[in-house]
């Protein structure tokens, strides 16, 4: 009867792993956590900088998106 069961857990990685994974090896995103880590010891800041400026002028070219609620 001492057996612990745990429950899939939710949560949102982008607030509640700020500091680090809460969920360790239970992550629903385990799977990417090696290829981050591999991104970032592989990619100089310069170069991490550089992406971002692409995908910032690429999201100020583009033209705006409108969102309309639905009729109701």
């Amino acid at each position: 009867m001492g057996e612990n069961t745990v429950e899939e857990t939710k949560i949102d990685c982008k607030e509640a792993c700020v500091n680090g994974c809460v969920l360790g090896d239970k992550c629903p995103n385990i799977e990417y956590r090696e290829s981050i880590s591999q991104f970032i010891s592989e990619t100089s800041l310069d170069k991490m900088h550089e992406i971002a400026e692409i995908a910032r002028m690429k999201k100020l070219s583009a033209p705006p998106k409108w969102i309309l609620p639905d009729d109701i």
